[in-house]
Parts: structure tokens; C-alpha cells; sequence
């Protein structure tokens, strides 16, 4: 869930909690209100999580090359990029 989405559902979810006064029978407003407000909050710690994990700064990648020389030896050059 993208972090815009779960801004979404918590003030969504606010709104049924705290703005509308309405009595609809079977349906209790600040109870959904309150799920969509959960909802919202989850979804965006997992975002984050998400983003965190996906950043370019906290992959490494390791390119290691070996080269036989003339003479029977190896050269090995070995490169880290981030």
C-alpha cells in the first residue's frame, strides 16, 4: 500500500470516526472509522518499510573479476558499487 493511499484511508476513516453523526441501522460509523483509521496507519508503517528496504544507499552490489595472466597467475580486481 503506497503511503498516499494510507493517508487516505485514515482520514477517511477519521472522518466517519469523529465527523459524521449519522445513525444507520446494522452499521456502526465509528467502529468502521476507527478499522479505516488502523488500516491507514498499518498500510503506511509498511510503506515506509517498504521504502526503507528500496533505498539506493542500502544496496551493494560486489563485481569481482579474475584475469589469467601470461604466466599462469591471476589478477583479481574487484569493484563495490552502492
Amino acid at each position: 500500500m503506497a503511503i498516499g493511499s494510507a493517508i487516505v484511508l485514515f482520514v477517511i476513516g477519521a472522518i466517519l470516526a469523529f465527523g459524521v453523526e449519522v445513525d444507520v441501522a446494522g452499521l456502526d460509523l465509528v467502529v468502521i472509522g476507527q478499522i479505516l483509521m488502523a488500516a491507514g496507519v498499518i498500510g503506511g508503517l509498511i510503506g515506509l518499510a517498504m521504502w526503507a528496504s528500496n533505498r539506493p544507499s542500502r544496496r551493494r552490489e560486489t563485481l569481482q573479476e579474475v584475469h589469467r595472466t601470461a604466466d599462469g597467475g591471476q589478477v583479481v580486481h574487484t569493484e563495490h558499487r552502492v
